[in-house]
């Protein structure tokens, strides 16, 4: 790898970091946010809600827009927009107190709409820098920064509440404004790969791709958002337990709660550097995964203790870890540069819904049962494993 392809992964990889820290940063800080703002705890899983559902909504005219007019003029103003949300947020907590909560959700909202044109556009972006084995290793690091940014955001959240609970929101400029000029000065853009067909013809071409392929991209759709849906929902069930049962919070709480999040994002870079291109492994591994969290999630109804229940979400990381990274391989070197800007979007999209779904899902089945709530979980990631392995085909990645 030359020195300037270097230099656009490390570039891409920031992408993905920081995106991800617009739910997980927050985790830690929802039990504060819900006493000082007095909400309830719905109300409270709804602050993820609002960042993901329009980030999953505007993701695929991000994909679109990227396709059309390139990569990077996409994901720096998206930056910039992400910034502007978190600001949003901030000052309203400053100036109106315990009567902000409607001014933190709109912030939320525009973050939302800012994070549509970062990491699935990084991803296409990586996939057309980057071909064969080279693609499959990129493509591991930047989701092993996807969840590096998972490992350092509960910890970097609960050490930026100490301050006050609301300075959180403004560490998101503090990190995208200069993260948009590294990628706008560092990242090389392939020329020739832009789409300027007009809208018609250019959805004709994407669903003639999912014409041809169309149930082993669902199925990995599927897989990527049930994946994500389960880590996060158990996160948000983690966190208020360590708080309202253990009396656990700050700084040590974040550390619990990024130690499945190591374990995920280790693994993906592993995965991602030994998969390479080798597409039938690719399958075989990401199946492997959705088994390991189906068997982690059916492990935690043995018991209530915290320690076992957390030995099962390391368990859970695992295998979101060997999930994740062959999906992106097998889903980007299935279609052209071309299209590859809006499939990769609506990848993120259901990714993105899956995040959103989690936390207000395991709120509901938290007051149920927790082991009803685990047994739902691990018979949903068995019955994805199986659904992966019937309908997923691969073919070698170009």
């Amino acid at each position: 790898m030359d020195e300037k392809m270097k230099w656009s992964l490390a570039g891409l990889c920031l992408v993905p970091l920081v995106m991800v820290l617009g739910n997980s940063m927050l985790i830690p800080v929802l039990p504060a946010l819900k006493n000082e703002l007095g909400i309830s705890q719905f109300e409270a899983s709804l602050i993820i809600t609002a960042f993901s559902i329009p980030a999953g909504i505007v993701i695929p005219v991000a994909g679109y827009l990227s396709d059309h007019y390139g990569r990077k003029k996409v994901i720096v103003p998206a930056l910039l927009v992400y910034a502007l949300g978190g600001v949003i947020a901030g000052l309203g907590a400053v100036i109106l107190k315990e009567n902000s909560y409607p001014v933190i959700m709109a912030g939320r909202v525009i973050q939302g709409v800012g994070a549509a044109g970062t990491a699935p556009i990084a991803m296409a972006l990586a996939s057309d820098i980057f071909t064969g084995a080279a693609r499959s290793k990129a493509l591991g690091v930047i989701e092993a920064f996807n969840g590096l940014g998972k490992v350092l955001s509960p910890i970097l959240g609960s050490l930026i509440a100490l301050i006050v609970w609301y300075a959180v929101f403004f560490a998101f400029p503090l990190l995208c404004i200069p993260f948009a000029i590294i990628v706008w000065m560092k990242v090389t853009e392939p020329s020739g790969n832009l789409n300027k067909q007009p809208v018609k013809q250019y959805l004709k071409g994407i669903l003639k791709i999912f014409s041809k392929q169309g149930a082993t991209l669902l199925a990995a759709f599927l897989a990527g958002s049930i994946t994500l849906f389960i880590l996060f929902g158990l996160l948000f069930y983690l966190s208020d337990i360590l708080e309202e049962k253990y009396h656990i919070d700050g700084v040590y709480k974040g550390f619990v709660l990024a130690l499945p999040l190591l374990v995920m994002a280790t693994t993906s870079y592993v995965t991602g550097k030994k998969v390479k291109s080798k597409p039938k492994k690719m399958k075989s591994i990401a199946v492997t995964g959705l088994i390991v969290i189906a068997v982690g999630s059916g492990a935690a109804i043995i018991s209530t203790n915290t320690y076992f229940q957390m030995s099962a979400l390391m368990i859970i990381g695992f295998g979101s870890g060997l999930v994740l990274p062959c999906l992106n391989t097998i889903i980007t070197g299935s279609i052209s540069a071309e299209e590859r800007g809006l499939v990769t979007s609506l990848y993120g999209s259901v990714r993105f819904f899956g995040v959103a779904i989690g936390p207000p899902v395991f709120g509901f089945l938290m007051k149920i049962s927790s082991q009803i709530m685990f047994g739902a979980m691990s018979i949903l990631a068995g019955i994805t494993a199986a659904i992966a392995f019937f309908v997923i085909k691969v073919k070698k990645s170009g």
